[in-house]
C-alpha cells in the first residue's frame, strides 16, 4: 500500500474516496526505561529508551491505519499525518490518520502520466 503525506499522487488518478482511516496507541515507559532515561537526561543528548518507544509506536499505528484502509478496499492513503499527545504526564498517545482512496495509474499519452504510472499500465496489459 502506498502512503503519502501529499493530497494526490503524480501519475495516478483518484477513482474513489473511502474516508478517513487512523491508527492509535497509548504507551508508557517501563520502570526500568524511566529509571535509565532519568540518568541520561543529566548529560543531555538522545534518550534511546524513549526513542525506541516512539519508533515502535509509529510503526504500530501505521500498521493499524494501513490495515483499516485495506479492509475498506483502498490501495493508497493520502494526506497522512502523525499527532502525539501526553496523557497524565506518564503516557504518550501516538495517532496517525489519512484518507483512504482507490487510485489507478494514468497511462502513457494521457496528461499527468509519469514513468511509474506508465510502467504500471504496461505491466497490467501483459
Amino acid at each position: 500500500m502506498i502512503v503519502v503525506t501529499t493530497n494526490d499522487i503524480p501519475g495516478y488518478q483518484i477513482d474513489a474516496v473511502l474516508g478517513e482511516v487512523m491508527g492509535l496507541t497509548v504507551r508508557s515507559a517501563s520502570i526500568g526505561q524511566t529509571f535509565t532515561a532519568s540518568f541520561r537526561t543529566i548529560g543531555g543528548g538522545e534518550i534511546p529508551e524513549y526513542t525506541r518507544i516512539m519508533i515502535d509506536s509509529r510503526e504500530q499505528v501505521m500498521s493499524r491505519m494501513v490495515d483499516q484502509a485495506a479492509r475498506r478496499g483502498a490501495n493508497v492513503v493520502i494526506a497522512m499525518r502523525f499527532d502525539t499527545g501526553e496523557l497524565a504526564e506518564q503516557m504518550t498517545e501516538v495517532c496517525v490518520y489519512g484518507t483512504a482512496v482507490v487510485v489507478s495509474p494514468i497511462p502513457q499519452g494521457q496528461a499527468g502520466a509519469t514513468l511509474q504510472s506508465m510502467d504500471q499500465t504496461r505491466g497490467a496489459r501483459r
